[in-house]
């Protein structure tokens, strides 16, 4: 292929799209499954069972598909899915999944990662998030679609973070955080609703407003998490415009592990 460099190592069993580009000493392994119009740079290495969709651009310095930092691991071949048209910028860490899990590390699609960002095995990371220089999350995150992590985030393993959420700089998550809510500290704790990136993707006066109005039964109405819930759960009706984000909040809130709890 003439877009691989010639001092890039592709494994011959490897499945690479005849329209990827490959910098100079990039090595790419042999379970490795590259889409059309992706690209990677100089000084990568692509390895394990990876499969990357289409029009990605994946910077130099990578390393993409390593064994899980897990002493339970025994070689099994578990797996790393990158969807289609995410940035990776330089240094970041992404391991496959394990065998105490889905066995599959996932990031979905349109997702910006700066540099130095660690997945940990088992990370599920949705569509259109902004992960921050630093970002680093431990095995079995779950991140929602929307969430913005600023720079130097720590996320503890197992948490969750929801659609629309946004972390400050520096911040560190012990506990799921919210959809719609934005936190900031270490350990973090709740500052607000994210209202301007809500505005910006379109939410409507009624959307905010329900928002509002979760965020109050949250952290303001000195209710237990099962009475908000119960609150929020009445949402749907009074504002039906807002049933789809209402019902999202209701259904996060009763996966939260009570050990664990939410960001307060």
């Amino acid at each position: 292929m003439q877009n691989i460099h010639p001092t890039a190592i592709v494994d011959k069993a490897a499945d690479i799209d005849e329209t990827v580009v490959i910098g100079p000493y990039t090595v790419i392994g042999p379970h490795v499954r590259i889409g059309a119009g992706t690209t990677v740079g100089a000084h990568c290495v692509i390895e394990g069972h990876t499969r990357i969709g289409r029009d990605n651009r994946i910077f130099q310095f990578n390393s993409l598909g390593a064994v899980p930092q897990d002493k339970k691991y025994a070689g099994e071949p578990c797996e790393l899915h990158i969807g289609d048209r995410n940035t990776i910028r330089e240094f970041c860490t992404f391991n496959i999944g394990s065998p105490g899990d889905q066995g599959v590390t996932r990031v979905q699609d349109d997702n910006w990662i700066m540099a130095y960002v660690h997945l940990a095995h088992d990370c599920q990371v949705g569509s259109h998030t902004i992960f921050a220089n630093n970002s680093q999350l431990a095995g079995h995150v779950h991140v929602g679609d929307w969430a913005i992590l600023g720079g130097f985030t720590v996320v503890h393993q197992f948490v969750r973070i929801g659609a629309h959420s946004m972390t400050a700089m520096c911040a560190l998550l012990f506990a799921d955080l919210p959809p719609f809510v934005m936190c900031q500290g270490q350990p973090a704790s709740a500052r607000s609703m994210n209202y301007e990136g809500l505005r910006r993707r379109g939410f409507s006066a009624e959307r905010l407003a329900a928002v509002k109005a979760m965020h109050k039964a949250l952290y303001r109405d000195d209710l237990t998490l099962e009475q908000a819930r119960v609150t929020i759960d009445a949402l749907a009706e009074s504002h039906p415009e807002a049933k789809p984000d209402v019902e999202m909040m209701a259904t996060f809130l009763s996966d939260v592990a009570p050990r664990r709890g939410i960001v307060r």
